[in-house]
């Protein structure tokens, strides 16, 4: 569940209405009360909470008062080590992270959050959604914590005596039972390092729902528990007396242990080991004749297996690549493998150096690309708008023989600039089995569209764009991405512009143009008085790869289609024709030879021939979508429209045949049935040659 992001009546109470909590039975409460924080020194806590859409509750600061601490209002306009007055704990109450003020505060003091608690403070983060925020952004890089979606009601003190659960009452083992309305444990924590678990949602400690971690002389603690949800806006009770008893015994344990924070008595703080996750790949990525870009994510903790080893194995031959896993890229792997033989295929794994224990190595297979200039059929697929659960249609296209993959954009749909969100929707994507069979199989290159740029319709001044780039570098593995701060290509996957790139294959040369990133953010490099799309690096860029490339066949291939999608949206190549006409100008002036055109994002698939408008025949393939979601309405009339379906789960397979006197194109539009939806078919001499 991910509740709205409209935010309702900030609690800013400095008195409660009513809501006392009334005497629970005798000999059901081990005494941990209010009353206990009564004999700790006076200790202030600064607090920002929202009233949800779900609960229509709150109550961190009526229980933080309760436990006997001076509470306050966050400032929002200072830094944490700045607020008005002295301030031992910073919380942050349910459902925080729906609103844009904690989301900008975060993102704006991380430093100064971490200072406050290196100073021996507290920060307490009872934030949930995952949707608008699963990461706690602000920690350390010692430690991280990630919200997913399932939620709960029953909480195991995995530490019962700890000092945030001792005391607390339990029932059947658990903590907080009987609590109703909503889950007493919202978007658990399902990842996290360096921290240790105190309360899970399950026996074995997994997922956590009340962590702590230690940064300097302070502490970090994050829950997933909606324990402050008590009282509604008039002071009505949305709990149960022994369920607000049992906040109150928890937040006197709270304020308890802020003191001993404070006074640099509380215990160390030993992380809990956070058990292997589900491996993502290997991937396929950049392959040539001679190298190959290979990326894999194993889903351990990369403290205990820090470095792996990337084995490629031709006959007899064994080829050895080591890499340190990313911390800063997500704990991933990036191998890239040299002095391979053009046309071979090898056989992938990848394992932990040293002792392995019950882990697996990750394996697949690829093909160089053959020899330049030889005769070869090169056959490979392209798609857009992809599932991101188990579809057949990944399967066929290596049944019909593709031998590498080009993902289009919408691939897959993130829908958010949050960079937790980002990887999370990633992960999940290459994880499904049909699509893990594929990536592990062949090489497999990409683009972003509008989905997996931020959401539908968006350009390059959406706020937050870096997040969705971070994520897209750290789970592909192009050639390159994009340029960086001095304007050259990026071949390694660091934060940048954009992430253009370009590759070739035996007889084709596929440009992966980024027309996301730079639109709208400088004038027209083809009319000043008109915004960009491309950039005007990214157009230099493109002049001289197009131009250098001797490939029989090129693509220039965007998400966005390559007309009007003639609807209220303005990403299509038709919102910016005069770049669209200049790129048309400078293939026709420079007789640039072979080109064709690919897009994507529209659910529908169609083939148009504009006519000889770079001095030959100029088509574009239409390819959407793989998943099973078709827009009838987009499937316009359009007067160099040859064939148009509106077909779910379509994948277009691109065959160049370079054995033969005049070399042929034949684009194929397959479903995941196998049946052929329409077909185009060229040869080199009617495209320039």
């Amino acid at each position: 569940m991910t509740p709205s992001q409209d935010v309702t009546d900030t609690v800013r109470r400095r008195t409660f209405i009513g809501g006392a909590a009334a005497a629970v039975a005798a000999g059901t409460v081990a005494q941990a009360t209010p009353a206990a924080a009564q004999t700790a020194p006076a200790l202030t806590a600064a607090v920002l909470e929202f009233r949800d859409q779900w609960t229509g509750a709150t109550g961190l600061a009526e229980l933080l008062r309760r436990a006997g601490m001076t509470v306050v209002d966050l400032d929002l306009t200072r830094p944490a080590t700045g607020q008005p007055t002295r301030v031992d704990l910073i919380a942050f109450g349910s459902f925080t992270n729906n609103a844009r003020p904690y989301l900008d505060y975060v993102a704006a003091q991380t430093a100064s959050l971490r200072d406050f608690v290196a100073a021996g403070g507290t920060v307490l983060e009872l934030t949930q959604s995952d949707q608008f925020g699963p990461t706690v952004a602000y920690l350390p890089d010692t430690m991280s914590v990630q919200r997913t979606d399932p939620d709960s009601s029953t909480i195991h003190p995995i530490a019962a005596d700890h000092p945030l659960l001792a005391g607390l009452r339990t029932s059947g083992g658990l903590i907080f039972p009987g609590r109703t309305g909503f889950p007493t444990s919202y978007e658990n924590l399902g990842e996290w390092r360096g921290v240790r678990v105190l309360a899970a949602v399950e026996a074995d400690g997994a997922p956590p729902a009340l962590v702590e971690g230690a940064h300097g002389a302070g502490r970090f603690v994050a829950a997933s528990l909606t324990v402050d949800k008590c009282w509604d806006a008039t002071g009505t009770a949305r709990q149960s007396a022994e369920a607000i008893a049992d906040s109150e015994a928890f937040f006197a344990n709270v304020a308890a242990y802020v003191g001993t924070v404070r006074a640099g008595t509380a215990r160390a703080v030993v992380p809990t080991p956070m058990p292997p996750q589900p491996p993502t790949g290997p991937l396929i990525g950049h392959v040539d004749e001679s190298s190959a870009r290979i990326w894999a994510r194993p889903g351990v903790d990369p403290a205990e297996h820090p470095m792996w080893t990337c084995t490629l194995a031709y006959g007899r031959q064994r080829r050895r690549t080591r890499a340190l896993i990313a911390t800063d890229r997500d704990d991933t792997l990036l191998f890239d493998v040299t002095g391979l033989k053009p046309g071979t295929e090898y056989i992938v794994e990848i394992a932990p150096d040293g002792e392995a224990g019950d882990l697996q190595p990750m394996r697949g297979s690829f093909t160089t690309a053959p020899p330049a200039g030889r005769p070869t059929v090169t056959t490979m697929g392209f798609g857009s708008c992809a599932p991101s659960v188990p579809d057949a249609v990944w399967d066929r296209a290596r049944l019909v023989g593709c031998d590498g993959f080009v993902l289009l954009g919408d691939t897959p749909y993130v829908d958010s600039t949050n960079l937790g969100v980002a990887r999370q929707k990633h992960r999940v994507f290459l994880q499904q089995p049909q699509l893990a069979g594929l990536i592990s199989s062949m090489p497999v290159w990409g683009t972003w569209d509008d989905h997996d740029f931020g959401g539908n319709d968006v350009h390059g001044d959406l706020v937050g764009k870096a997040n969705n780039r971070r994520a897209f570098a750290d789970y592909r593995a192009n050639a390159s991405f994009g340029h960086g701060s001095d304007g050259a290509v990026l071949t390694s996957p660091l934060d940048g512009e954009g992430i253009y790139t370009h590759f070739r294959r035996g007889p084709v040369e596929v440009f992966l143009l980024d027309p996301r990133w730079f639109s709208r953010t400088e004038p027209s490099w083809a009319d000043p008085a008109q915004p960009t799309c491309l950039g005007t690096v990214q157009w230099d860029w493109f002049r001289t790869v197009l131009s250098e490339s001797d490939a029989p066949f090129k693509a220039i291939a965007t998400g966005l289609i390559w007309d009007d999608k003639q609807n209220s949206e303005k990403d299509d190549w038709g919102t910016y024709f005069y770049e669209r006409e200049a790129i048309f100008d400078f293939i026709r002036d420079e007789q640039i030879a072979g080109c064709f055109l690919m897009g994507g994002d529209i659910h529908v698939s169609r083939a148009l021939n504009y006519g000889p408008r770079v001095g030959y025949d100029l088509w574009q393939f239409i390819v959407s979508p793989l998943h099973g979601s078709t827009i009838p309405s987009l499937n316009v009339p359009h007067p160099a429209l040859v064939h148009s379906a509106v077909e779910p789960n379509v994948f277009l397979k691109l065959v160049a045949d370079t054995t033969v006197k005049d070399p042929t194109l034949t684009a194929t539009w397959i479903n995941r049935a196998g049946r052929e939806i329409f077909a185009v078919e060229r040869v080199a001499s009617q495209m320039g040659h």
